[in-house]
């Protein structure tokens, strides 16, 4: 069974050069193992999710300007995350804040390609079904 995500776990996305951590406000008003736990509607760039580094998608356009700058050779720029849609899919048999809980294997998409998941939950115990 796949584990609760909360505030601190840790996430990468396919196009980032760093990982970054997830930020969950305590407005959910549940904990899991001490700090708030997750839900699918957690997904705002630069609120919950940060940047991860660089990014070497082609699909962002400061990276395709800079790309083209550099004659072709693929250039990196600082990733700013463009998550729109919410994680999918959650856990909709649990529901935190009156939406499905966000589990460790469920996928946001960024809108320059990238694929987010998750490296470590921030919980250890606390599984989902």
């Amino acid at each position: 069974m796949p584990n609760q995500v909360s505030m601190g776990a840790m996430m990468s996305c396919s196009f980032g050069a760093a990982p970054s951590s997830l930020v969950v406000p305590p407005n959910n008003k549940v904990l899991c193992e001490g700090p708030p736990a997750a839900n699918i509607m957690d997904h705002k760039p630069m609120l919950n999710i940060l940047p991860f580094g660089m990014c070497s998608s082609l699909a962002n356009p400061a990276v395709a300007s800079a790309t083209a700058a550099a004659m072709g050779a693929l250039t990196p720029m600082p990733c700013v995350p463009a998550t729109g849609a919410p994680w999918v899919t959650g856990a909709p048999t649990v529901l935190i804040a009156g939406m499905p809980a966000l589990d460790n294997v469920a996928k946001c998409f960024c809108n320059w390609g990238g694929v987010i998941s998750f490296i470590h939950p921030g919980t250890a115990i606390t599984m989902i079904p």
